[in-house]
């Protein structure tokens, strides 16, 4: 079974570093940017056809990983 996260890639020269789809130029910030804008996964991978389904589910775990991880000062 494929480990989702792996599509996940970050490189120092490539966006700064930042986490990207499987080594392309499209940030998860990209992708879950487009979705907080309501587009579909269909229209987002209409859009960039170097994209596929699981890259958009890729996104979204990793962002929910990075939220478990996060600590909340609360006051």
């Amino acid at each position: 079974m494929e480990n989702i996260l792996e599509r996940i890639t970050m490189e120092p020269g490539k966006r700064s570093g930042k986490p990207c789809v499987r080594g392309l130029r499209i940030t998860v910030s990209d992708v879950l940017g487009w979705l907080s804008q309501g587009m579909t996964h269909d229209e987002i991978i209409e859009e960039h056809p170097d994209l596929v389904d699981k890259d958009i589910l890729a996104c979204l775990a990793f962002s929910a990983e990075k939220e478990k991880s996060r600590t909340f000062l609360v006051r």
